[in-house]
């Protein structure tokens, strides 16, 4: 399951790449200022988040900006804890989506909101990691811990998915009528009218799941080689892997909590980094996997707003329709490899 180092055969400048990447993430950020209704000039946008009187001010700056900055800081969380999980539990497939952590955080957010607790919002995602850990460790009692055939892990994974989908829907039941956004919200996953507020929920656990991510790299990268590797590196193998996956699932977590359970971009921009660099270094994957991730979720809330406007579709659907492709094609790579 592993992939050699410099498996694809070719390498590519880290420099380069990351600077592609960074302009094409600024490149979307600018768009999603400037899209929608009204359709703004890039000078417009600029006026309008310079002056409070411009007439688009607010659309700008509360609503389009913060939605563009939860989007990037989201992708970003997703794509690090994508990469902790693949490389801690030496399985490409693995992710919060085919885990059950984002579902599982789906189902506390949702019975929070549908049920009207009393829970303040920067709480949510303390809430939330208790339903991903619970969500997490089920699908890993299920297979038993042997999470190296990714098609066990899909299937359980999948099952998991199912049931916590289930519970949401459920609960969804027991709201009004107008909790039906709620369910569009917490088993799709959208970022349709997050503000501020959201933002500042999301950014420290990314933050911090982040750092912890850049701490752990070389102890992650040497489970990525194998538990024996591991162990012959000297790296505490089950402490070293339960830190990493407790930082993925908080940080899918806090995602999970403001945006819902936003799918494949943690399973996918791991393995584009892994194909644009020609290396599968997780220390290498890592310092453009976040770029990748935000460029990802970016771009899928752009056509998710556009693509049939003016209805909107939640972000989630975009993201699945591109996500489940790559998947299949993983896992045939991966009957391949064997």
């Amino acid at each position: 399951m592993v992939l050699t180092r410099g498996a694809t055969g070719r390498t590519t400048a880290p420099v380069a790449v990351h600077l592609l990447a960074t302009a094409v993430l600024v490149a979307l950020v600018v768009a999603a200022l400037c899209l929608g209704e009204p359709r703004l000039s890039p000078a417009a946008v600029v006026d309008a988040l310079r002056d409070p009187a411009h007439p688009q001010h607010v659309a700008v700056t509360e609503a389009r900006l913060p939605r563009a900055v939860l989007g990037a800081l989201a992708g970003l969380g997703l794509a690090v804890a994508g990469l902790l999980m693949q490389d801690a539990l030496h399985n490409q497939v693995a992710g919060p989506e085919l885990l059950g952590v984002s579902s599982g955080a789906a189902v506390v957010t949702a019975a929070v909101v549908v049920l009207a607790l009393p829970v303040p919002l920067a709480a949510l995602p303390y809430l939330a990691l208790v339903g991903a850990l619970v969500a997490g460790v089920l699908v890993l009692l299920a297979i038993g811990g042997s999470t190296r055939d990714p098609d066990q892990v899909v299937l359980v994974g999948a099952a998991v998915s199912a049931a916590c989908a289930g519970l949401v829907v459920a609960i969804v039941g027991l709201g009004t009528e107008g909790n039906v956004v709620v369910l569009f919200r917490y088993l799709l996953g959208s970022l349709a009218a997050r503000g501020w507020d959201h933002v500042a929920v999301v950014l420290p656990w990314v933050a911090v799941g982040v750092a912890v991510a850049v701490l752990l790299r070389r102890r992650v990268a040497a489970l990525a080689l194998g538990d024996v590797a591991a162990t012959g590196l000297g790296v505490p193998v089950v402490r070293t892997r339960l830190t990493a996956l407790a930082a993925a699932a908080a940080l899918a977590a806090a995602v999970a909590s403001v945006c819902g359970p936003v799918a494949y971009v943690a399973l996918l921009a791991p393995h584009v980094v892994r194909r644009l660099l020609g290396s599968t270094s997780t220390a290498r994957v890592l310092a453009l996997s976040g770029v990748v991730g935000a460029v990802l979720l970016v771009a899928a809330d752009l056509v998710s707003r556009l693509a049939l406007y003016p209805v909107e579709v939640p972000v989630g659907v975009a993201t699945t329709l591109v996500g489940v492709p790559a998947l299949v094609w993983t896992l045939a790579r991966s009957r391949d490899a064997r």
